[in-house]
């Protein structure tokens, strides 16, 4: 699929105010279900979106940034994973693998534009000392628009190139790799809700999993009639 130049800026806005909020105004936060969707609708498949970025949301459970430490952008995959398997007609699983893959790499952008941050906060703290207050504003700007660009560079690099990139390698990728790939991307929510699991008192209510996998299993009742009656 040929995307538009204006669906390709519209999504690389989209990964810039993405990472703003999250890291300042946090109305929508760490949502992968929601970014994902939201590309899936600009590319003219909202479902696609909406598996993809809950697939990548169960990755993600369980795993937080703390004391300023730097984890997988999962939003960013759930995007790029997102755009990948509309664009090139994938699987999910590529669409996966491909997204994480990304996310991953962009730990080492967090970890550069926090680098960064770290000088403009000294240079800021020189002009509140020196009274130079508006300058001391200006700067204060600059952390948002590097923190944005961390998401938003390679969002733009996937829009601009990924179709034709990723055809290219996957046309000459043998197939058993590529079913590897989409293994994995199926395993890999369960490895985020094992995750998770570990963390809570599973042992405790074990009955109110037990019942919620036979309701779930064996009478075919979606996740919200299970947690009311829970």
């Amino acid at each position: 699929m040929q995307i538009a130049v204006w669906q390709i800026v519209v999504i690389t806005l989209l990964a810039f105010i993405y990472r703003v909020d999250r890291l300042g105004t946090q109305v929508c936060g760490h949502n992968a279900v929601l970014y994902a969707w939201l590309v899936g609708l600009i590319l003219g498949d909202g479902m696609t979106g909406l598996i993809v970025g809950a697939s990548v949301q169960l990755m993600s459970l369980g795993v937080a940034a703390l004391a300023g430490s730097s984890v997988p952008d999962y939003p960013l995959a759930g995007m790029v994973g997102t755009a990948v398997c509309i664009m090139t007609g994938q699987d999910e699983g590529v669409g996966l693998a491909v997204g994480i893959a990304v996310g991953t790499m962009g730990v080492q952008l967090d970890v550069l534009a926090k680098t960064a941050n770290v000088f403009m906060a000294h240079k800021q703290l020189e002009y509140a000392q020196d009274g130079q207050y508006e300058k001391m504003k200006a700067v204060t700007l600059v952390g948002p628009v590097l923190f944005g660009l961390t998401d938003a560079i390679p969002m733009l690099i996937v829009l601009a190139f990924g179709g034709d990139v990723v055809n290219a390698i996957l046309s000459v990728v043998p197939a058993w790799f590529t079913k590897g790939l989409s293994l994995a991307g199926g395993l890999l929510p369960v490895i985020g809700m094992g995750a998770l699991l570990t963390y809570m008192p599973a042992k405790q209510y074990f009955s109110f999993l037990a019942i919620g996998f036979v309701l779930s299993a064996y009478l075919g009742l979606s996740i919200l009639p299970v947690a009311i009656l829970g």
